[in-house]
């Protein structure tokens, strides 16, 4: 141990930011895991480190007795005034040991739990590192392919973007720059597991913070996002200035904010006409958020018109919305794409119905209810007759 270990502590704090006094700890255990192995206890071992020179000393101590029981543990009075007069019982006397001594196989364990220690630092120090950047959106390289993943380069380790987590029609080469949302980070034995996403809800949300001053100084605010990554969003905004459109903020000039953020993807669809992969752009519907539930599902379901929102009294979270005949294939959408979107974004379970459907049904029901009136009349007519035939057999 000398000057090269200092320097070793050095390198190892300035580039694998692990601590030093992490490592000396690690070094002070291991040494004392090989003094065990050695002289089968550990109780009188005590380790310094000298800071100045690097070196690492390994003591034993013993205790002045009169009687000795345990040589490791204890020295006699009587030796111990042939090393000086002045110890008396009870004293503690510390004398070096050689740690050559303790062997070969001694010395791997100790190396073994150093790296341990190591390895254990720099995932935590890892995982800390991207732990903050969860929710966010990180820019990496595009390293290499197998069957469940793409793995993005970032910096100081790879993520893992699965195919759910892409772009449906997004291609990537090797080398490629890539932006990414990270959803989640995580610490266990094998490693640091970073997740990312493009097709992420919060994906879309975090680009236009990128993009559009005023989401990213909070003048208006992104209440919700539902997204089928590629083909259609919805956004759900407001504003906290009653000068400022929140629409018209997130839609910009000519469309120019929404191209901004549309420029982020590049999906590709097959063309069978053609017969090539043409790009295509993922459509984003910006909704006015509203406190009010119903109106907010009535914005939700645009570009159909709604005549009316109805709650579930048994299921708060249910709602019936009815549209005008002619525009039930524009509410659901193309394989019910609108209504699931709007339903995601205002968080409600919505049955749509046309304003004719809705009427049958409604008639239906005002038919079984006056039934269900006139049932208990007819019962009561009927208890009467069988009383007066019974008083005529009398």
């Amino acid at each position: 141990m000398s000057k090269e270990m200092l320097e070793a502590f050095r390198i190892l704090e300035e580039e694998k930011h692990i601590n030093k006094d992490d490592i000396i700890d690690a070094v002070k255990e291991s040494l004392k895991s090989a003094y065990k192995r050695r002289y089968g206890q550990s109780e009188s071992c005590v380790i310094e480190f000298d800071d100045k020179k690097g070196d690492f000393k390994v003591y034993t101590v013993r205790e002045v007795v009169e009687e000795v029981f345990d040589s490791r543990l204890e020295i006699s009075l009587s030796d111990a005034l042939k090393i000086s007069s002045a110890y008396e019982l009870g004293d503690k006397i510390r004398f070096e040991e050689s740690v050559a001594e303790f062997g070969r196989v001694a010395a791997q364990s100790a190396k073994q739990t150093i790296m341990e220690k190591m390895r254990r630092q720099i995932r935590e120090v890892t995982y800390n590192e991207y732990k903050q950047h969860e929710g966010e959106i990180m820019t990496g390289t595009v390293e290499r392919f197998d069957q469940r993943f793409i793995y993005v380069n970032l910096g100081s380790l790879e993520a893992q973007l699965s195919h759910q987590d892409q772009i449906p029609g997004e291609t990537w080469k090797s080398h490629d720059r890539i932006e990414v949302y990270v959803y989640k980070v995580e610490n266990n034995p094998k490693g640091v597991n970073v997740f990312v996403s493009r097709s992420h809800p919060q994906f879309i949300k975090r680009i236009m913070e990128q993009e559009i001053p005023e989401v990213f100084d909070g003048t208006v605010e992104i209440m919700s996002v539902s997204r089928e990554a590629g083909d259609r969003t919805k956004v759900a905004v407001r504003s906290h200035n009653p000068n400022v459109d929140a629409i018209g903020t997130i839609v910009g000039r000519g469309g120019s904010n929404i191209k901004k953020v549309i420029s982020k993807f590049h999906p590709k669809r097959y063309d069978a006409k053609a017969g090539v992969e043409v790009p295509v752009e993922e459509n984003i519907d910006v909704i006015q958020w509203v406190e009010d539930p119903a109106e907010f599902i009535y914005n939700a379901i645009a570009p159909a018109e709604v005549d009316m929102v109805l709650f579930d009294e048994e299921d708060s979270k249910r709602a019936t919305v009815v549209v005008p005949d002619n525009k039930l294939s524009l509410a659901i959408g193309r394989r019910g794409q609108n209504v699931r979107l709007a339903a995601h974004l205002t968080g409600y379970r919505i049955d749509i119905k046309s304003a004719s459907e809705y009427e049958a049904l409604e008639a239906e029901r005002e038919a079984k209810a006056a039934e269900a009136q006139e049932a208990p009349a007819e019962e009561v007519v009927e208890s009467a007759d069988t009383e007066v035939v019974a008083n005529d057999a009398e």
